[in-house]
């Protein structure tokens, strides 16, 4: 493991006293197991620490691209995370902030896949600690939002099978994109918003890396295939959205029936649930979702209640992807801290 104290790191953390410190650390491809490397940001807060250590919290970020240069760890502002991470360091928290793996560091990123992402979660937890043994508790929670929602999800289904050795309590997971397999059909039919297809052409870049065989002349043409590079750019933004405006629907509809069959069928794969949840879980989720279909949020959460998981709904039906209300969070990981008996919602 690597690791480098980085004091240029936003005043909202540098204010408290946070030591920052980014790191290269090992983790386990989900595709077939091997050790890669993960980079990423741990926080550890200023002051003596508890006496059975910092709690953690694992915080998993929302989409920030799907290149090397889209890791947050690389940005002093973490790509807009940083206000966040200095919440959770003033409630108590020390704090590990994955990058996930092929952002930040050499690899691929294989964009919403929750069970990869949350392989990274779970492991920079443990860089964590490692770097400060015996002041980092064994205790920790994760919080993830949209795509960091569904890693957030698999956490709470991987962590006691992947990490025994540490004690996750709770996961929190806010507007998660934990299945969004029905945007091959939604590519099919036209029906995609702008939003819905700047965030599908992401994941046919992610899915043509992890798949070589797969074809993205099947799913793209005209301006789309012409200005791919910048569509799929986290560090071009003008660029990114000049060429965005241009792609129409039909520039990304799939070429044939069997293209958006099979498109969907890998989506399938990486999509939540996967198993049962093994922590308490808290899910909120939004009536107007600009890039997730409340639909398939709704049913997601139904087979993992069908599954025995551990659940706690909470829908807000007049919030967006970007208006949720997590006011509830804090008193929520509050109670898991203080292990107090968690029923969930499931029926």
């Amino acid at each position: 493991m690597e690791s480098k104290v980085i004091p240029e790191i936003d005043e909202s953390i540098r204010s408290l006293g946070a030591t920052a410190i980014r790191v290269l650390y090992r983790s386990t491809s989900s595709r077939n197991g091997a050790s890669i490397d993960v980079s990423g940001m741990v926080f550890i807060p200023a002051g003596e620490p508890p006496p059975t250590g910092w709690p953690v919290l694992a915080f998993a970020h929302g989409t920030t691209g799907i290149d090397y240069e889209c890791g947050p760890s690389l940005y002093p502002n973490l790509l807009g995370a940083a206000p966040q991470i200095a919440g959770f360091l003033k409630a108590g928290f020390a704090v590990a902030a994955a990058d996930y793996e092929g952002l930040g560091a050499p690899g691929v990123h294989l964009y919403l896949d929750a069970k990869a992402e949350a392989w990274n979660v779970i492991d920079s937890v443990r860089a964590l600690r490692h770097l400060r043994p015996g002041s980092i508790s064994e205790r920790w929670l994760v919080y993830g939002g949209s795509q960091g929602g569904g890693a957030a999800w698999a956490v709470a289904e991987q962590a006691a099978t992947y990490a025994p050795d540490l004690q996750l309590l709770g996961a929190v997971s806010v507007v998660p994109a934990a299945d969004v397999s029905g945007m091959a059909q939604m590519a099919f039919d036209g029906s995609m918003n702008p939003l819905q297809m700047g965030a599908y052409i992401a994941i046919l870049t992610a899915q043509s890396r992890a798949h070589p065989d797969l074809d993205l002349d099947q799913h793209r043409r005209g301006s789309a295939a012409t200005n791919w590079q910048a569509l799929t750019s986290c560090s071009r933004g003008q660029e990114r959205a000049e060429a965005l405006q241009k792609v129409t629907l039909e520039e990304v509809k799939p070429a044939s029936v069997e293209a958006a069959a099979r498109m969907r069928e890998l989506l399938s794969r990486i999509a939540l649930p996967q198993q049962r949840t093994q922590a308490p879980l808290l899910v909120i989720y939004v009536g107007k979702d600009e890039f997730i279909e409340t639909e398939w949020t709704r049913a997601a959460i139904t087979r993992a209640c069908a599954m025995g998981s551990k659940i706690e709904v909470v829908f807000q039906a007049d919030k967006s992807h970007g208006t949720f209300d997590a006011g509830m969070v804090p008193e929520w990981m509050a109670r898991r801290l203080a292990q107090e008996p968690f029923k969930g919602t499931c029926e």
